[in-house]
């Protein structure tokens, strides 16, 4: 915010209370003091004011509730000292769209909520509600959480703390969330990004995982439900902050979506992927710069899928090819990865890509891929981007492990988010699908926009190892099973043309892959006037 000159206030009828407000504006800025400060960057970390200066645009931000905190008077009444809340929210801009931040200060009782002032916190989440406003979350430390240094009866300890709307010291109380139905709310209305800056714990990792996308720095991020003094404390084990929930845990079990190796980078990522979203749901996403030739063919696109079909191939390369140049933005990539998700851009307007990589699993959907697409569906769904799968799926993945993870309760819940899907969407069949989760290929109730692959190979069954379960019977009584087997799957390939489906008009369109692209923008551009805004029918699943 543009600080107001000193040009003489001083001097006018409320010049002392002008004074006062700029001492106390000082003092809050103070943060936890030189000595926590210092400590923190020690830490190789920035303090909450860089990092909302390095978040926004330059000289953006508008600090709310800034002298908001733990006051110190003399015995005259005069203030001596001014120990700010832990919480610095406001309102700034990331590339000239206003956005809500909500920043953790780690220098102030590293976060806990002895220190915090909740109405803050619960303010800032109706600010991006109530205003229809990105909401970026920078968390450190508990992020509001409980500290049992408020239940100290010494009138010291006590002093010390403002509490969290419970009241102060020698007393406990029974835990509630108060706001936390904002949180809920903002899932469901304006894109909410979280970034994990510190070790964060209890209600600040409830508050990083409650967002559409989240973020942790390798080595300086941690998440957990309670730290490691806890867990070691109880006996259960023997973890340090990394081997309990470094940022190599998190964004590969699901529970956070991205790593990255510096402060600046999560900060850069944060504002990519608001680039690709409306400031809420009562928006469309806007068109970007048209920096690629809609028309743009390309021949590698020729040879990219092997004739056989046991090898595989990098899908990420098609991905690269068929959308603008540089524009997608893969969303957790070490998580559930036999699918890939991200944002991307075709002839400038924002899509959701979904796409299958047969480097794992040969694009079959594990119960993590599964929830991963789920949760990406949901996205597309509630801010309005048309959806493109570059499908190549053999099915819900089998065997022992894959039962005891439920696949298919969470490949049943990702088959409902793609038929409770309305916005515009087109699938490219680049080569399998096959069964229940092949079906999950689009919403096949609806107009199917779709286009295949010559190499496109589709069924109930892939044909290898479904003719032993077919044929069991003819296999166990041939005197040469081997060369049966050969002759009835030489025979079944015959017929497994995919142009054998077209003729029967069961897929629309056999393409030449060059024409991919092209095709795609067509789509989008189709695509950008059907699109509503407004709430979607049905909530977000974080």
């Amino acid at each position: 915010m543009t600080p107001v000159p000193d040009d003489g206030a001083s001097d006018s009828t409320w010049g002392p209370e002008l004074d006062e407000l700029r001492s106390r504006e000082a003092l809050a800025e103070n943060m936890g003091g030189d000595e926590k400060v210092q400590r923190q960057h020690d830490r190789g970390k920035l303090d909450v004011r860089q990092r909302i200066d390095a978040l926004l645009d330059d000289g953006s931000f508008h600090e709310i509730g800034k002298i908001a905190g733990t006051p110190t008077y003399d015995d005259e009444g005069n203030l001596t000292d001014l120990r700010a809340s832990n919480f610095v929210f406001g309102r700034g801009r990331i590339d000239d769209r206003t956005v809500v931040v909500a920043a953790d200060d780690f220098t102030v009782r590293g976060g806990a909520a002895d220190a915090s002032i909740i109405t803050k916190q619960i303010a800032a989440e109706q600010m991006a509600f109530e205003l229809r406003l990105p909401l970026v979350r920078l968390i450190d430390g508990t992020g509001g959480g409980g500290s049992v240094k408020t239940l100290d009866t010494d009138p010291k300890k006590q002093a010390e703390t403002t509490s969290a709307g419970y009241g102060r010291g020698a007393r406990t109380y029974v835990p509630a969330n108060p706001g936390w139905e904002h949180v809920v709310a903002n899932l469901a209305t304006v894109p909410v990004v979280a970034l994990c800056l510190g070790p964060v714990a209890g209600l600040g990792a409830a508050r990083a995982v409650s967002s559409h996308y989240s973020v942790m720095v390798r080595g300086l991020s941690q998440l957990f439900v309670a730290g490691p003094p806890v867990v070691n404390r109880l006996g259960l084990e023997e973890v340090d902050k990394e081997s309990l929930g470094g940022s190599r845990i998190h964004t590969r079990n699901g529970a956070v979506d991205d790593e990255v190796g510096s402060e600046e980078e999560a900060f850069e990522h944060a504002r990519r992927f608001l680039s690709y979203l409306p400031s809420s749901v009562h928006g469309l996403p806007e068109r970007g710069p048209v920096t690629d030739d809609p028309q743009r063919t390309d021949d590698s696109l020729l040879d990219v899928v092997p004739r056989d079909r046991r090898q595989v191939y990098r899908m990420r390369d098609i991905v690269g090819s068929v959308f603008d140049l540089g524009s997608f933005f893969e969303i957790g990539a070490r998580f559930g990865r036999s699918a890939i998700t991200g944002l991307a851009r075709l002839d400038g307007w924002p899509v959701a890509v979904l796409a299958g990589d047969p480097y794992h699993y040969g694009g079959g959907w594990t119960a993590d891929a599964s929830q991963k697409v789920t949760r990406f569906i949901d996205l597309a769904e509630t801010f309005h981007l048309p959806v493109v799968h570059l499908v190549d799926n053999p099915g819900f993945v089998i065997g022992t492990e894959a039962e005891r993870a439920a696949t298919i309760r969470h490949g049943s819940r990702a088959l409902a988010a793609v038929y409770q899907a309305t916005v515009p969407w087109c699938s490219i069949l680049v080569r399998k699908a096959f069964g229940v989760a092949g079906a999950a290929h689009s919403p096949a109730h609806r107009f199917q926009y779709r286009y295949a692959w010559p190499s496109g190979d589709w069924g109930s069954l892939p044909v290898e190892g479904g003719v032993e379960a077919a044929y069991r019977s003819d296999l166990e009584q041939s005197d040469d099973p081997g060369a049966l087997l050969a002759e009835i799957t030489e025979r079944l390939n015959r017929v497994r043309s995919p142009f054998r489906t077209a003729e029967a008009f069961l897929v629309e369109e056999i393409i030449d892959p060059r024409q991919t692209r092209p095709l795609l923008c067509e789509f989008a551009n189709l695509a950008a006037p059907l699109r509503t805004t407004g709430p979607s029918g049905f909530g977000y699943r974080p």
